[in-house]
């Protein structure tokens, strides 16, 4: 088993930065993907950036340019760092892990944080 603690959320005005963290732990034999992803009232969930364990990433076009994703696998943690924020980013971001578990065999799980609410003042 998996547990994902977030950190970092806030109160920001547009144009500031926040930086988001996100710490697995737990019972695994691996953790693979590391991922962001936030849902604003009223709409879906979306991807937001996502990282592989090799450190490959991947950024929804809104956030490119303004977004970092970092992970440090010796903490089994995923960073956000977020930059030039805006009030359309405004949402509770939730954070995502793909673990492999160990048990009759080796197996992929995914996990999701509990989310830290970002708000960005206009």
């Amino acid at each position: 088993q998996v547990q994902l603690v977030e950190s970092g959320g806030g109160l920001v005005q547009a144009g500031g930065s926040l930086r988001l963290s996100c710490a697995a732990s737990g019972s695994f034999f691996s953790i693979n993907s590391m991922g962001w992803y936030r849902q604003a009232p009223g709409k879906q969930r979306e991807l937001v950036a996502q990282i592989s364990d090799v450190g490959r990433t991947k950024y929804a076009e809104s956030v490119k340019g303004r977004f970092t994703i970092s992970r440090d696998n010796t903490k089994n943690t995923v960073y956000l760092q977020m930059n030039s924020l805006k009030p359309e980013d405004t949402a509770v971001y939730y954070c995502k892990t793909s673990a492999t578990l160990v048990g009759g065999g080796y197996y992929a799980v995914d996990y999701w944080g509990k989310g830290t609410l970002v708000t960005v003042s206009s």
